[in-house]
């Protein structure tokens, strides 16, 4: 397991991130797809702290896992990738102009799914339970 560590803290925080394109149309096709890839993975170059250990795509959404450090939160980091990529898409490919017309509309849906991703509840469970029943510095429990 690898941690993550700031100045005050010491961490593992990753998340499982799903979000959506806008009416769910299926924009995410071939070489779309992939841009999108690229686009998501450079997010971490502007924000170091952010750490992007899978992603995927349908061609109607995109799957992350990612880690966020504490002091950020996870809406903020998904509004990060999503504006960061809706801009770039926008850019490069004329026809999403079209799709999406209204300059209000977004490439992505407003909403997203998260699920946090870390050690098993049940190993967390023995530990906190076993707190303080080491004899002699000697941990009972084996991560």
């Amino acid at each position: 397991m690898e941690f993550s560590k700031q100045s005050h803290c010491v961490y593992y925080a990753r998340y499982h991130l799903v979000f959506c394109t806008k009416y769910r149309r299926k924009i995410l096709k071939h070489g779309l797809g992939a841009y999108i890839q690229v686009l998501l993975k450079a997010v971490t170059r502007q924000y170091p702290d952010i750490a992007v250990y899978e992603i995927n795509t349908d061609e109607d959404h995109v799957h992350l896992l990612v880690s966020i450090p504490p002091k950020m939160s996870v809406s903020h980091a998904v509004n990060i990738f999503k504006s960061n990529s809706a801009r770039a898409m926008r850019k490069r490919f004329s026809f999403l102009n079209k799709m999406y017309y209204d300059e209000g509309v977004g490439v992505w849906s407003p909403g997203y799914f998260v699920s946090t991703v870390g050690v098993n509840e049940e190993i967390i469970r023995k530990y906190i339970e076993h707190q303080g029943a080491e004899d002699g510095g000697q941990v009972k429990l084996v991560l």
